[in-house]
């Protein structure tokens, strides 16, 4: 059931020991649901209530906590080797199941990492944590341990987000076929979810966002379906998502005629984010896509309505976000582009001044001849 070998996990959990032990870490506490993915494979929803795995420095059995009703998904998906239970009670405290097993594990007194940057861990948990754990293990803050190993993805990996990639094509061919006057907006949703499950996909993690009309200029989905007009404009963002891996694809859908600043803006933003696709090569700062971004669109008169960062890394992602973040693509962020990094750089722009919207995205792969667009559509506008 896992998506990948032994031998790619087997690198995964190295790698992970390697950095701990780099900083002084006898074990790490597992909480965020896409590294127990990454590292184990366990691939469900349990993360929603307390659920962690314990991660030695050195090669000896990892232990996961979870609810009962994970236990067999956990078996069945992943290579943890244990297993506790904790049981819902009044008053129980699963914090102190997992210090337990920090004691039993001989873990008493050492210096153990925790990702506490997580949808994953709530701050009443977190809490609940470091109360119990005081005076037992010295925890140590370690949520880019293993986030950071994710952000390069190997051979295999990419071969999943090519498929996603292809599903995100699908998903807007969908809409486009999809849309006229009349239509409900939701029935957009609903054609490009169709396209993709259809096509072997998974339920994204979040989205997708389809926004028509006024509401073209929001960043975020918004409640309510909307019926299209004779002339109107769709702004479409999703993710295509296959074994959890997102790919995602930015678009404008437009019914009737296209005026004279739609197309104008179009042009802009088009020309924009392909100077910043440009900018995905090896050794350059991440934060140069953004300083693009900024230069082309103030000096355009949008520095007022343009947003402060122009995009974000992409990997295997639960809910509630396909975006795979840190990092971030913002001006003056020095991480060094390397082979194998993948990002979503978009320009979206909702100018509430006019109340026109236009927007284009991609997912792009930093490769060692350059970047590599994984959409096969045009960036031209897509009618209906």
């Amino acid at each position: 059931m896992r998506p990948f070998d032994d031998a790619e996990y087997d690198a995964r959990l190295a790698a992970a020991r390697h950095e701990m032990a780099s900083r002084g870490l006898d074990a790490l506490i597992v909480f965020a649901q896409e590294s127990l993915y990454y590292l184990f494979g366990y691939d469900g929803g349990g993360y929603v209530f307390f659920q962690c795995a314990v991660l030695h420095a050195v090669d000896r059995p990892s232990t996961l906590l979870c609810r009962r009703p994970d236990v067999a998904q956990a078996r069945d998906t992943s290579r943890i080797e244990a297993v506790r239970v904790w049981l819902n009670a009044e008053g129980a405290n699963p914090a102190r199941d997992l210090v337990g097993i920090l004691k039993d594990e001989g873990l008493e007194g050492r210096r153990v990492g925790i990702e506490t940057d997580s949808y994953s861990l709530t701050g009443f948990n977190c809490r609940a944590v470091y109360e119990a754990a005081e005076g037992v293990v010295d925890l140590v803050e370690a949520s880019g341990i293993v986030r950071g190993l994710r952000v390069v993805k190997s051979p295999a990996e990419l071969d999943l987000m090519r498929r996603a990639a292809a599903l995100a094509d699908a998903a807007v061919t969908a809409i486009a076929e999809t849309a006229r006057p009349g239509v409900l907006d939701s029935a957009l949703t609903a054609a490009a979810m169709k396209a993709m499950l259809e096509g072997g996909g998974d339920m994204p993690p979040a989205g997708p966002l389809v926004n028509s009309g006024s509401r073209a200029v929001y960043g975020r989905g918004v409640g309510g379906a909307r019926g299209l007009g004779e002339s109107d404009l769709v702004m479409v963002e999703l993710a295509g998502t296959f074994r959890r891996y997102n790919a995602c694809i930015e678009r404008c859908v437009t019914i009737g005629a296209v005026s004279e600043a739609q197309s104008s803006m179009h042009a802009l933003v088009r020309d924009t984010l392909e100077e910043m696709l440009e900018a995905f090569r090896p050794g350059e700062p991440l934060g140069r896509v953004d300083e693009i971004h900024r230069a082309r669109l103030d000096a355009a008169c949008y520095a007022e309505v343009r947003y402060a960062a122009c995009g974000y890394s992409l990997g295997a992602t639960y809910r509630p976000s396909w975006m795979d973040v840190p990092p971030m693509i913002y001006a003056g962020n020095p991480l060094e582009l390397r082979p194998g990094m993948v990002f979503f750089p978009h320009v979206m722009l909702g100018d509430t001044r006019t109340g026109h919207a236009m927007g284009i995205g991609e997912t792009v792969v930093v490769t060692e001849s350059g970047p590599a667009v994984l959409s096969a559509l045009s960036r031209d506008l897509v009618r209906a």
